[in-house]
C-alpha cells in the first residue's frame, strides 16, 4: 500500500470532506429508489444475483421471456401475479435492475475517488482504516439485499421483514457514517472535541432516530401501515386492546400489525418530546448559533416527518407520500448527525454549511 502521510492539508481535508458529502447524497438516493421498489412490488423481479453480470440487462425479446420465465417459479407469480404480461414484468424488473444498478455506481462513486486519494497520498494513514471500513459497510449491503431477496424467493410472497429492516438499518449506518466522517473533516483543526451530557443526550436522540426508522422497515415490511388508518386514536382507543395479542411474547413486536404500528407510533411521539426539549435546551442556554440552529432544523424535520406519517396513514400508504415518509427518515437523521456533530465540535461552528 502506497505510504500515507500523518497529516492532510486543509484543501484535503475538505476536498475528501465533499466526497463523503456526495456518497451519502447517493446513498439518500439509494433508499429513496429502494423504497419505491418495494412500493411498487418489484423487489423480487430479479431472482438472480449476479454482481457483475447482472449490470447488464435483458437485451433481446428473448432474454426478456427467460427473465421472466425465472421469476414465474416464484411463489410471488404463481400466488398473485399469475398470468403477469411481459410489458408488466418489464416494468418491475426495471425498477428492481436500477436500484441494484445505482448500488453498483455508489461502489465506483467511493472506490476511484478512493483510490485516486489513495495514490496521490491525500489521505492521512488515520483516515484509511475509516474509510476501508465505510467500503466493507457497502459490500456487506449488497450482499445483505440479496440476503433479503432470497426470503421471498421459496416460501414467502414477500421478503422478511427482519430482512428488509436489517437492509435499510445498514443503508442509514453507511449514510450515517458518510456524513459524520465528512462533517468531522470538514472542520478537521478548528475545534476540539467535546464530551459531556449534552453529547450524551444528542447520541440519545440519534440512537431514537435511527431505532424509528428500524420500526418503520416493520411498518412497511409487514404492511402493517394497511391496517387501522386511524389517526390519533388506534381503533377507537388511545392504547388499544389486543396489543401483544398474537402470541403474547416479544415476536408481537416484530410480527403482529396493531402492536408494531402502536409501538411505531408511540416511539414517534416519545422523539418528538426529546427532539422539542433539545431545541428549548439550546436556546435556554445559549449555545453557539450553528448549533441552535442546528437543533431548529431537526425538530422542524421531525415535526414535518410526523405530519407526513399522519397523512400516509390516513390516506392508507399512497406510494407518493410513503416514499416521501422514507426520504424525510434519512432527512432527519442526518439533522440528527449534523446537530450530535455541533454539540461534540461545539466551541467553534462549522465553516460555510
Amino acid at each position: 500500500m502506497v505510504k500515507a502521510p500523518s497529516q492532510m492539508s486543509r484543501h484535503n481535508e475538505r476536498l475528501v470532506a465533499i466526497w463523503l458529502f456526495v456518497i451519502a447524497g447517493f446513498v439518500t438516493c439509494m433508499v429513496v429508489v429502494g423504497g419505491l421498489t418495494r412500493l411498487t412490488d418489484s423487489g423480487l423481479s430479479i431472482t438472480e444475483w449476479q454482481p457483475i453480470l447482472g449490470a447488464i440487462p435483458p437485451l433481446s425479446h428473448q432474454d426478456w421471456l427467460i427473465a421472466l420465465e425465472k421469476y414465474r417459479k416464484i411463489p410471488e407469480y404463481q400466488l398473485i401475479n399469475k398470468g403477469m404480461s411481459l410489458e408488466d414484468f418489464q416494468f418491475i424488473y426495471w425498477w428492481e435492475w436500477g436500484h441494484r444498478f445505482l448500488g453498483r455506481i455508489i461502489g465506483i462513486v467511493f472506490l476511484i475517488p478512493f483510490l485516486f486519494f489513495l495514490f496521490t497520498k491525500r489521505l492521512s494513514v488515520q483516515l484509511i482504516w475509516p474509510l476501508l471500513a465505510l467500503f466493507i459497510l457497502g459490500g456487506l449491503q449488497g450482499a445483505m439485499g440479496w440476503y433479503m431477496v432470497k426470503s421471498g424467493l421459496v416460501d414467502r410472497l414477500d421478503v422478511s421483514q427482519y430482512r428488509l429492516a436489517a437492509h435499510f438499518s445498514l443503508a442509514l449506518v453507511i449514510f450515517a457514517y458518510s456524513l459524520w466522517l465528512g462533517l468531522s473533516l470538514w472542520r478537521q483543526g478548528s475545534s476540539v472535541p467535546a464530551f459531556g451530557r449534552r453529547v450524551v443526550f444528542g447520541g440519545l436522540i440519534v440512537v431514537c432516530i435511527f431505532l424509528q426508522a428500524a420500526m418503520g422497515a416493520f411498518v412497511a415490511g409487514t404492511d402493517a401501515g394497511m391496517t387501522y388508518n386511524t389517526w390519533p386514536l388506534i381503533d377507537g382507543q388511545v392504547i388499544p386492546s389486543g396489543l401483544y395479542g398474537e402470541t403474547g411474547g416479544m415476536r408481537d413486536a416484530f410480527e403482529h400489525h396493531l402492536t408494531i404500528q402502536f409501538n411505531h407510533r408511540m416511539m414517534a411521539y416519545f422523539l418528538i418530546i426529546l427532539v422539542l426539549a433539545e431545541v428549548f435546551l439550546n436556546y435556554r442556554r445559549g449555545e453557539h448559533p450553528q448549533t441552535i440552529r442546528s437543533a431548529s432544523y431537526l425538530g422542524i424535520s421531525v415535526v414535518v416527518q410526523s405530519f407526513i406519517g399522519i397523512l400516509t396513514l390516513l390516506w392508507v400508504m399512497p406510494i407518493e407520500l410513503a416514499a416521501l415518509h422514507q426520504f424525510m427518515a434519512v432527512i432527519v437523521l442526518g439533522f440528527g448527525i449534523l446537530h450530535l456533530n455541533n454539540l461534540r465540535f461545539h466551541r467553534q461552528a462549522i465553516a460555510s454549511i
